[in-house]
């Protein structure tokens, strides 16, 4: 019974501990308390309106029009200038010559001159016309000679002539001269006489040319000036293999100067250079794949000339006849509806 006894007493003990234990540990567990609701708020934006949406008109497509671009200058209006060449009647034997010229039957025996027979070039002297031209007078009719470049062409050298023959001169009772007129922008030129005796002028060709470079920063915008100027007397014919100096070297001049030349002798009115230096005279010649001299026709209708104005070795031989004998100005301007041509137009 004893044994019993301790039994019952060492339960109750553990227990006891047991329960003291668990009264402990709930004191200390926090108590939890009720939390006050929390107020969440939510900020609201204001209603956005609501966009009311037409239908769309219905659009009829219409073309796309472009406008053309502005107008440019015109540099080259050809069509604007009128083709002419009058020039075979300065060297027609019938009534189809023109009014400033005269037909002579060739003698050796003239009252304007004694003790000698009188030969081509006294009759050029007396009436103020080339040689050149009364030469082409002469062959007109004949076998036109090979030119140094090949071409058939005026002979304007031979000078051989027999009684009766009949050539053309410059008349002696008018007062003749000539004026070249140079369109800039165009590399055009016009040849007219002027007879001074009328006031009347007359345009017997016109010519294309070649011009000095284009440069801004000249008055005329080229190297070519502009104004107008009287040619010189200080004239010069080149074949192959005349020499000369040109820019401090001695070269051949017809590879510069083509095969005749025209100087500037001063100025007139309005120019926008001095006329030292300037001049007209032919193409250059240069050599070809056979080392043979022949024109650079190239150079025609372009501006690549340090500022002298270039022709064709036919057109500067034919002008070199015509106007050497005569006073002559060349007027430049950048269009030809700018000119202030002398005299009254002859119809």
């Amino acid at each position: 019974m004893p044994r019993v006894k301790h039994f019952l007493i060492g339960s109750a003990l553990l227990f006891g501990v047991i329960g003291g234990f668990s009264l402990v540990k709930n004191r200390k567990a926090p108590v939890a308390t009720p939390q006050a609701p929390q107020v969440v708020e939510i900020a609201l934006s204001p209603p956005k309106p609501v966009e009311m949406r037409l239908p769309a008109p219905k659009i009829t497509p219409q073309p796309v029009v472009i406008a053309p671009p502005p107008p440019q200058p015109k540099v080259a209006e050809m069509e604007e200038i009128v083709e002419v060449d009058r020039i075979s009647q300065l060297f027609s034997l019938d009534s189809s010559k023109l009014p400033i010229v005269e037909t002579l039957s060739y003698t050796s025996r003239v009252p304007w001159l004694k003790g000698r027979p009188a030969w081509i070039a006294d009759y050029a002297t007396h009436y103020e016309t080339s040689r050149h031209f009364i030469a082409r007078s002469l062959n007109s009719k004949g076998k036109k000679p090979m030119t140094a470049n090949g071409q058939v062409g005026p002979d304007y050298f031979s000078q051989k002539v027999s009684p009766g023959d009949r050539f053309n001169v410059l008349r002696k009772d008018l007062n003749v001269q000539f004026h070249l007129l140079i369109d800039l922008s165009r590399c055009r030129m016009w040849l007219y006489y002027l007879d001074l005796t009328s006031n009347e002028r007359m345009l017997l060709k016109t010519y294309r040319v070649g011009l000095g470079r284009i440069d801004e920063m000249k008055a005329s915008g080229y190297l070519t000036p502009a104004g107008k100027y009287q040619l010189g007397e200080k004239i010069a014919i080149y074949k192959p293999g005349t020499l000369g100096i040109f820019q401090d070297n001695k070269v051949e001049m017809i590879r510069v100067f083509g095969t005749r030349w025209i100087p500037f002798e001063k100025e007139v009115e309005g120019c926008t250079e001095s006329a030292k230096g300037f001049g007209i005279h032919g193409a250059p010649w240069v050599a070809d794949a056979s080392g043979q001299l022949v024109e650079d026709l190239g150079k025609i209708g372009t501006y690549d000339s340090d500022g002298c104005i270039r022709l064709s070795s036919a057109d500067m031989e034919e002008i070199f006849a015509i106007i050497i004998t005569k006073p002559t100005t060349v007027e430049l301007v950048k269009d030809f509806r700018q000119a202030k041509l002398p005299g009254v137009e002859r119809k």
